[in-house]
């Protein structure tokens, strides 16, 4: 007797790279906020969506944790996140396996998230909601920085540069040119992240690339923000940015105890 097994095919989705998938979820689940937000008002999503330290707290939405690392505030917030996990995320996935790569984004979200009501007890701002996938990012790439510390990577350094004199500007200029101004501050941004696909080298400079190896970035990329919010309340929520880098940094330090033939053998690939 003949026996035929049969292969399942497998779906589109299901076939793609579970950092694609990610990406795809986290600009579903944007446009469904929109909607959300549209239908319900502002209230609902910061109460039951965006994560609140205060509400939080007071026992209330805490599933705001997991559901605020999936939601993101506007269209600059999400496009320079996805950004982030595209590349960050499709290099460290090759490299530790989809269930493990899932693992460390989801832990380093919450760790993120409760890191972040942590700040704002010490630091103020329990009423200040957050959302954004910045901390899970930050967790990939603590991982990227003890596994593969001398691989070489580039800081765009241009849009750090222009949110922190955004910042320090806004506060001079009037009601009516504000708009206008955060829309030039998006567009530039934007503009300095795309020029990195350029094939002339001098449309790349516009967003000051700086070579640096992977070790450094974490550093480079959250040190100087932290130092400046502690004088200049910034957009941007470094209490979760540094949980979720201590959640990937202590990942990665089990993967070298568990693994130590493997992850030398990476180290020494990508040097």
């Amino acid at each position: 007797m003949a026996v035929y097994q049969i292969k399942k095919r497998r779906g589109f989705f299901s076939s793609l790279s579970l950092t694609t998938q990610l990406i795809i979820l986290n600009l579903a689940l944007y446009f469904i906020g929109i909607i959300l937000l549209s239908v319900y008002g502002e209230q609902f999503v910061l109460d039951y969506i965006a994560l609140t330290p205060s509400i939080v707290l007071s026992g209330k939405s805490v599933w705001t944790v997991l559901t605020s690392m999936f939601m993101h505030g506007s269209f600059f917030h999400i496009f320079a996140n996805m950004f982030s996990l595209f590349f960050i995320g499709g290099f460290l996935e090759k490299i530790i396996g989809r269930k493990r790569f899932f693992f460390v984004y989801m832990i380093s979200g919450i760790i993120g998230g409760l890191f972040y009501i942590l700040g704002a007890m010490l630091l103020g701002g329990l009423d200040v909601p957050a959302v954004g996938a910045s901390g899970a990012i930050f967790g990939l790439l603590g991982v990227l920085a003890i596994l593969v510390p001398y691989s070489k990577v580039y800081l765009i350094a241009g849009p750090l540069i222009i949110i922190v004199l955004e910042v320090l500007l806004a506060p001079f200029l009037p009601q009516n040119i504000l708009p206008i101004f955060n829309f030039f501050v998006n567009f530039l941004i934007i503009l300095m992240i795309f020029s990195l696909f350029s094939f002339r080298s001098s449309f790349r400079k516009i967003a000051v690339p700086v070579e640096l190896p992977m070790w450094l970035l974490p550093i480079i990329a959250i040190v100087p923000l932290t130092i400046i919010g502690l004088f200049v309340q910034l957009p941007i929520g470094n209490s979760a940015h540094i949980g979720g880098l201590i959640a990937g940094l202590a990942y990665a330090f089990y993967l070298k105890s568990k693994f130590p033939n493997k992850t030398k053998s990476i180290m020494k690939m990508f040097k």
